[in-house]
């Protein structure tokens, strides 16, 4: 990979981050690979290869939408972090099975161990009431309403 290739994919994602008004989930990936990198080296060094090798070349070379190739980028980390399944919430709340990125959809990765918190994939530019309590309760732990 080269430092043209990052800096492509970067202007890309910028673009459509822009375009969009989607949220940066850049951050959030860059905690779940600290978590990832401090329990699993080897999990680590497959979702940095997959950054390097697979992510920013697709990106960079036009052949992925950026926020999507993004958010699948962030489901291949939960799933590196925790065994389970990725859903995606609409507005209303309701729960679909992750079949790719869906504007205005928060998409969050729940754990097949109950006693693990729901993982953060994605971000929609705002969040329903529904959306909100639905990431309050599954991602943050929050029993009460705001």
């Amino acid at each position: 990979m080269t430092d043209d290739v990052t800096r492509d994919a970067d202007r890309k994602l910028e673009e459509a981050l822009e375009a969009s008004g989607a949220r940066d989930p850049r951050e959030f990936y860059r905690d779940r690979l600290r978590e990832l990198k401090r329990s699993d080296a080897q999990g680590y060094e497959e979702a940095v290869a997959y950054y390097r090798e697979t992510l920013l070349p697709s990106i960079a070379g036009g052949a992925a939408e950026p926020l999507t190739a993004w958010t699948e980028y962030g489901r291949i980390l939960a799933q590196a972090v925790a065994a389970g399944r990725t859903v995606s919430v609409d507005s209303g709340g309701k729960a679909h099975p992750f079949e790719g990125r869906v504007e205005g959809h928060l998409v969050l990765h729940l754990p097949d161990d109950q006693g693990v918190r729901a993982l953060l994939v994605g971000l929609p530019p705002e969040l329903s009431d529904a959306q909100r309590a639905t990431y309050d309760v599954l991602v943050s732990g929050k029993q009460r309403a705001r």
